[in-house]
């Protein structure tokens, strides 16, 4: 028996009725914010990674599905969704064009990382990006954004923000943590002081517990701001406070990719193990531009839809749409034609297996079905056909042509 690979999983019934559930909702906010859909291909150049994602993240050096294609070219499957909006973007050449544009997708990401619960191979996430709105007032509405898909999914979450800094204020802070990080060299993993080298502010993202009790000294980068990123960054806090959504400000907190500027954030929840974080993001108003496009300011977020599924409920379904049976086989032929004609407007489950009365009943309750129709010998002789709605309880008896001048009528 062929099983499926180690870290990637099956979705079905109620696991995939779940997962449609998130993505419907998560899509019908991001529409009220003004978001289009858009879809990118799986499979991408290995460049766009590492030139976006970045050389020093573990993404690009541990986690990647990389390989070399049949016309010899270097390609990977997508461990994360942005650089492909921008890649996309940019294809579009919407850089050279002036205005705002917003699209949200989802869709699978691929990391070869160890599997464990709430990380898997093959998983999932929602994302909105947001280009050409420099405002931190854009900042918010994705943060607000993210807060309303939480709650209409009942998913309770705590808020973490950070400043990740500009290239104005980014170099002096720079020199002052590399000082630091050299003072505490020996007493760092293998991984931080590798990163000391190529991106020294990822180390305050090392989940080490020795590392992170080195770092609890270092300096930090919200008290290293220029006047533009302090004040953008209290303007942010203003308007969640105002909002009413609450948030803690977490200095160590700088995400896992490079191409992240300015407004961090995080949202955790305690309910699910190990992996808290639920989703993520932030400004990254310079990627567009290494990619190779006109500067661009941009601001986006990621939810990953395994680590949210375990805490979502799924709302009790109502009854609809149409249950058909046969009582005798001969009531087949004429079910199957009025299955067809009420598929144009209802949803429509038909047995095709003639059964007794308690069976088809019982088959309306495992459908869900809102309507039960029937056609027994009498009905088949007199062109007739038992409904009965199921919710109101009302039954009768009609002729078949009525019933459907109804259904069409209704």
């Amino acid at each position: 028996m062929i099983k499926p690979l180690r870290g990637m999983k099956d979705l079905i019934f109620e696991d995939a009725e779940r997962f449609l559930y998130i993505v419907e909702t998560a899509s019908q906010v991001a529409k009220r914010y003004g978001y289009g859909y858009i879809e990118t291909p799986i499979l991408e150049e290995t460049a766009l990674f590492k030139r976006s994602v970045g050389d020093s993240s573990d993404i690009v050096n541990k986690e990647m599905y990389q390989f070399e294609d049949k016309g010899g070219n270097d390609v990977c499957m997508r461990p994360e969704g942005t650089a492909g909006v921008v890649r996309a973007f940019l294809s579009a050449k919407l850089d050279r064009q002036p205005g705002k544009y917003k699209f949200y997708y989802y869709g699978p990401m691929f990391r070869y990382e160890r599997p464990q619960k709430g990380r898997l191979r093959q998983f999932h996430q929602f994302g909105c990006e947001s280009f050409g709105e420099e405002s931190v007032y854009e900042d918010f509405n994705v943060i607000a954004m993210i807060a309303q898909i939480f709650d209409t999914l009942d998913i309770g979450y705590r808020l973490l923000i950070n400043s990740l800094g500009c290239p104005a204020c980014m170099p002096e802070y720079r020199e002052k943590l590399v000082g630091y990080l050299h003072t505490h060299k020996e007493a760092l993993c293998e991984d931080c002081n590798r990163r000391i080298e190529t991106n020294p502010v990822r180390v305050l993202d090392c989940k080490n517990e020795t590392c992170q009790r080195h770092l609890s000294e270092a300096p930090k980068l919200i008290d290293n701001l220029c006047e533009r990123c302090n004040d953008d960054f209290a303007t942010l806090r203003c308007l969640l406070d105002d909002a009413g959504i609450a948030y803690e400000v977490d200095t160590h907190l700088v995400r896992g990719l490079d191409y992240y500027t300015k407004t961090a954030f995080e949202f955790v929840s305690d309910a699910i193990g190990a992996q808290s974080a639920i989703a993520g993001g932030g400004r990254y108003d310079r990627l567009v531009e290494y990619l190779g496009g006109k500067p661009t300011p941009a601001v986006g977020f990621a939810l990953g839809i395994e680590r949210i599924m375990e805490l979502v409920a799924l709302p009790e379904k109502d009854r609809e749409g149409y249950y058909l049976g046969a009582m005798t086989p001969e009531a087949v032929a004429p079910l199957l034609k009025l299955a067809n004609e009420l598929r144009r407007y209802e949803k429509v489950h038909m047995e095709y297996g003639p059964k007794g009365f308690k069976s088809h009943m019982k088959g309306v309750d495992k459908q869900r079905a809102r309507y039960a129709v029937l056609i027994g010998e009498s009905e088949l002789e007199n062109d007739t056909l038992w409904l009965k709605d199921l919710e109101t309880k009302e039954e009768k008896t009609l002729p078949c042509d009525a019933f459907l001048k109804t259904v069409t009528a209704r």
